[in-house]
């Protein structure tokens, strides 16, 4: 089936003039949102805790934050930028008990309504607009006139004009530049978590720190198996993501391509694929969701410390070591 790519007529910041936008967290994503829509033209109002980073961030830019609580009940659309596992308790806390008929609630991933853990009352609209990257990247691409791609998505239409508040959300962020593409909550979330898990960043962490280990367990030295599985890997991400695999192909040496060609498929098998079927199979059923959230509720933020894979330390070393040699990455350590 084929995607559907609004067309930029449509794509118009209209619906959201006169609108009051209450933007719930500051973050990486909410700050970009926040940001290129107030210079959009849009009410941009600050829901964020007082006294962390996020308050004193937006009080920076220009906003003046007030309470979740305060914000949401005066706003026409309620756009939630929080972690997904803390989204749901803040809302039922703090954004439900003000929720009036007839606004709109948006969100930026689906996670919290494509497995329940929010469920709005039939009487607002809930829309997605879900920008295809960070929100640094977000922000920059707007300062400098471009866009960047975005989903769209309609849960509920209460009022009748969802979409359309959606499409002004997309033309405020600048997504129309680029393109804005029709979704459904539960197709991006489960495309969105497979992804992250599968590729992006377990199976590219996991390959990464398995070749690493390969490498300094052979003898080689950890800064040289470091640079060859890690440093490197950017150069070859750039290229596809700049030009796809094949034309990636046509820019490395013949010797690099055979060996692609050849040992990527003994390394990417059954085994795996059958993996990658189970993970699948795991977010579309909300396995995986429920594992999340539990675990989160009963360990917070010590996840990260139990969840350690074994030789992380070696491999952040290293990591650290090589870019000690790189100035230019502005980061002069492991940070």
């Amino acid at each position: 089936m084929a995607i559907h790519i609004y067309p930029p007529d449509q794509v118009r910041i209209d619906a959201l003039n006169d609108r009051g936008i209450a933007l719930i967290g500051y973050g990486n994503q909410g700050r970009a949102h926040a940001l290129n829509l107030r210079e959009s033209g849009c009410q941009v109002d600050i829901g964020q805790r007082r006294g962390g980073s996020g308050f004193a961030r937006a009080v920076e830019d220009g906003f003046e934050p007030r309470s979740i609580r305060e914000a949401a009940a005066e706003a026409d659309l309620i756009i939630i930028t929080l972690p997904d596992e803390s989204a749901a308790d803040i809302y039922a806390g703090q954004i439900a008990p003000g929720l009036r008929s007839g606004s709109a609630l948006g969100f930026a991933h689906g996670f919290n309504i494509r497995y329940g853990f929010i469920a709005p009352p039939a009487d607002i609209d809930v829309v997605m607009v879900a920008p295809k990257g960070p929100g640094t990247l977000l922000r920059s691409l707007y300062q400098e006139g471009k866009g960047m791609p975005a989903l769209l998505a309609v849960h509920q239409d209460a009022t009748g004009k969802a979409e359309q508040i959606a499409l002004a959300w997309a033309a405020g962020l600048g997504a129309g530049r680029a393109g804005v593409v029709r979704t459904t909550f539960a197709s991006e979330t489960e495309t969105d978590l497979f992804g992250e898990q599968a590729i992006l960043c377990g199976g590219v962490t996991a390959l990464a720190q398995a070749a690493f280990e390969t490498l300094v367990e052979a003898g080689y030295e950890p800064e040289f198996a470091y640079l060859e599985c890690v440093h490197e890997l950017k150069q070859i991400v750039d290229l596809i993501y700049a030009h796809g695999v094949d034309a990636m192909r046509r820019r490395i040496s013949n010797t690099a391509e055979y060996g692609d060609l050849t040992r990527g498929p003994q390394l990417i098998g059954k085994e795996t694929r059958d993996a990658m079927k189970r993970i699948l199979s795991d977010v579309r059923d909300g396995s995986f969701a429920r594992e999340w959230m539990d675990t989160y509720r009963k360990e917070s933020s010590e996840f990260r410390h139990n969840l350690r894979p074994p030789g992380s330390d070696a491999f952040e070393q290293a990591g650290a070591a090589v870019r000690k040699l790189m100035p230019w990455l502005g980061t002069g350590d492991s940070g």
